[in-house]
């Protein structure tokens, strides 16, 4: 990660600018859609959890979903119609840059778009007031190690894919298991013991885990374990984009 993945970054902010509208105003409002119907709809029926109301409990969730889906989508489809249709990745590497400080350079944006999207629905939450503690202003820390985590895990699947359509198995598999198994919705306490052992290998539920203990106010030394899995999650995950996406663009 050098200055060079900062001036890819650069360059994808300046397009960024110009689309900007659209793409938060989809991000934007799918999230609130989640919370309105299963918050405020299926909350009429579940009454409180752990002490707070259905919609509170998953408020902190749909932030850390909202940052996966943004990272997963920017490092997938974005990055793999930049590379294979726009050739823009080709153009890079033909200036003086490396296919490794344009890969980091993807990644920050990626990053750059969970914390954006998490945040924005950080202040929504907070406006209806579902914010508990002061100590949800760490929240965008949180969602640099969640936008670096699925940035990393998109960009590898985009290296391996031999076409677009192949994304769907990428979300399909991965992605829509996390949503749905990482705490967002309900909590996994009540879950066979053998799923509450396979969340612990889920990122987004040490996100899910981390955003809720903030918004809530719940901190404790524990929340470093969550911390230091995701740190060691982006560690051991860097180094593989750059080496798939040598091979495949035969660089």
């Amino acid at each position: 990660m050098n200055r060079w993945a900062f001036k890819v970054l650069w360059r994808n902010l300046i397009v960024f600018k110009k689309t900007w509208l659209t793409n938060m105003t989809f991000y934007f409002i799918e999230p609130l859609l989640y919370l309105s119907a299963m918050g405020l709809g299926l909350g009429a029926f579940i009454g409180e959890i752990n002490g707070t109301s259905y919609v509170q409990f998953i408020a902190p969730g749909i932030i850390a979903s909202s940052a996966m889906w943004a990272a997963a989508s920017e490092s997938t489809y974005g990055s793999f119609v930049k590379m294979h249709y726009q050739k823009i990745y080709h153009a890079m590497v033909a200036a003086p840059l490396s296919i490794e400080e344009v890969v980091a350079g993807e990644i920050l944006y990626a990053a750059f778009k969970a914390v954006i999207y998490g945040s924005i629905i950080l202040l929504v939450i907070t406006a209806f007031g579902l914010v508990a503690s002061p100590w949800a202003l760490l929240t965008p820390l949180v969602l640099v190690l969640a936008g670096f985590v699925f940035a990393l895990l998109g960009m590898i699947w985009t290296g391996l894919v031999p076409n677009i359509d192949t994304f769907s198995f990428f979300f399909t598999l991965v992605v829509t298991p996390m949503f749905l198994f990482s705490g967002v919705f309900f909590p996994i306490d009540n879950l066979p013991g053998f799923v509450q052992i396979a969340a612990w290998f889920l990122p987004l539920f040490h996100v899910v885990v981390l955003l809720r203990s903030l918004v809530f106010g719940e901190i404790g030394l524990y929340l470093l374990t969550h911390v230091g899995i995701l740190i060691l999650t982006i560690v051991i995950l860097f180094p593989f984009p750059q080496r798939l996406m040598r091979k495949r663009l035969g660089i």
